[in-house]
């Protein structure tokens, strides 16, 4: 069973979209303050969180700073609901999370985002909130976007973007235990997913060798713990 520990202030989520919550396989936890959503994913060990950046006395981005560092609570995925600004959108990358929904919330990309990270904790693989830029003649454009999966080459990752292969962009991401990730990477693969979404395979052109082996020792921790 899938456990969601989902803030008070949310909880309209399990209103809009009954369908996804309220099947049998999820198990939902309303936590009405931060320290209960610790409280609880530390008890119930939760598949997913479902915050908002902003509480009474503190951030997401504490909370969330908090669970990273602990080794019993970091590996859960996290979602963020903001506003579709970009300091609400920077904060974002700062919380180290899973993914993001700005706000009004549209019921597709609600119902995708959950599924999707769910998912994502029976196959064992670990997604990540990226940032990119991509360096065109009409300047940069910055978007944000989610990997599939990660490994020491390269990333599957999902956005709404659209590329062509062999586009150029450059990455940051966080990883548990290290730190931010920086890395340019060319788009290898296009693969449509569906009307909105778009999978790319990206492969990474130039980075770091500290990162590259902060890649693959995470890699390899997932394996042996998988």
């Amino acid at each position: 069973m899938k456990k969601i520990v989902l803030s008070a202030e949310l909880t309209s989520f399990i209103n809009v979209e009954k369908q996804v919550l309220n099947r049998s396989e999820f198990q939902v936890f309303i936590a009405t303050s931060p320290e209960d959503i610790l409280k609880t994913h530390r008890k119930e060990h939760a598949d997913l969180i479902i915050l908002q950046l902003d509480f009474d006395g503190t951030t997401a981005e504490e909370i969330c700073s908090f669970i990273r560092n602990d080794s019993e609570l970091t590996h859960v995925s996290i979602m963020i609901v903001c506003n579709n600004i970009k300091t609400d959108l920077d904060r974002v990358r700062a919380c180290r999370a899973n993914s993001y929904l700005t706000r009004p919330i549209l019921r597709e990309k609600l119902t995708q985002s959950l599924v999707r990270l769910l998912s994502v904790a029976e196959r064992q693989d670990y997604r990540v909130l990226l940032k990119a830029t991509v360096n065109g003649q009409s300047g940069d454009s910055t978007f944000f976007c989610t990997s599939q999966n990660i490994s020491a080459s390269g990333m599957l990752i999902e956005t709404e973007k659209r590329f062509e292969k062999g586009d150029i962009i450059s990455c940051s991401f966080f990883l548990p235990d290290f730190g931010q990730i920086v890395a340019e990477a060319e788009i290898m693969r296009v693969l449509g997913t569906g009307k909105n979404i778009v999978q790319y395979g990206i492969r990474y052109l130039s980075i770091d060798s500290r990162f590259r082996t902060a890649i693959e020792t995470f890699v390899k921790r997932r394996s042996v713990n998988s």
